[in-house]
């Protein structure tokens, strides 16, 4: 009996290790997902505008961490998405995005991606926690720069505004058929157990402390977009 019960236990370990792997990835990915809103709000001739960055629903970013996950007709790569609530940003929730086309991963080239919800009818398409850009949900490349905004129609135009960046180089790209979906295995290595899109966007848990690196960035750059506007 001895023997059985040490047999079992020795079987757990590799599966707790990779658990622990999976969640210190994760961790990973909302740490590099902070870090690519810093370096890219820090850029004042290429960044997000102020007045779309202050107007965002929610924002969703896939680091380029997952280098050589960019190649085409594959899973293109996994992110972190945030929306904002009465209490502030909400506890980051994980996604995958694929299909579509991606016309600057040439070779497999790892980039950033950042999609910008900008209306009500944008977040309720991430809520449901799968939606098609271009099918469900209207997108469109957006403009770059502290004051590009301000010539555009983006506010009439999409749902949502998206973004990538590679080799130093910012720009809005058109991610027309790509789809976004609940990344249910980073969900559960993150948070200890399934839980659902809806009930992290909308603020009903709170921002775990290993999320800060990204929310903190968001909340950070919200406020300094806020007050440029003024």
């Amino acid at each position: 009996m001895k023997k059985l019960v040490l047999l079992l236990a020795i079987a757990m370990i590799p599966a707790a290790v990779w658990a622990q792997g999976d969640r210190a990835n994760t961790i990973e990915r909302v740490q590099a997902a902070g870090t690519v809103i810093d370096e890219i709000m820090n850029a004042p001739d290429s960044r997000i505008p102020d007045d779309i960055f202050d107007s965002a629903k929610c924002i969703a970013v896939v680091p380029s961490m997952l280098r050589g996950a960019f190649v085409f007709g594959a899973q293109y790569g996994k992110g972190v998405a945030s929306c904002r609530t009465d209490k502030g940003w909400s506890a980051p929730a994980f996604f995958r995005v694929t299909g579509g086309s991606f016309g600057f991963q040439i070779g497999g080239q790892a980039v950033d991606l950042i999609m910008v919800v900008m209306n009500d009818a944008g977040m309720q398409n991430l809520l449901s926690s799968k939606f098609k850009i271009g099918a469900d949900a209207s997108a469109a490349a957006g403009p770059v720069g502290r004051q590009a905004s301000g010539s555009t129609d983006w506010k009439m135009r999409a749902q949502i505004l998206t973004y990538s960046r590679a080799r130093g180089v910012f720009a809005g790209v058109s991610l027309d058929g790509a789809v976004v979906t609940q990344g249910k295995d980073d969900t559960r290595a993150f948070y200890g157990r399934m839980v659902p899109f809806k009930t992290l966007l909308t603020g009903e848990l709170p921002v775990p402390q290993d999320a800060q690196p990204f929310v903190g960035s968001l909340s950070k750059h919200i406020l300094s977009a806020s007050a440029a506007k003024k």
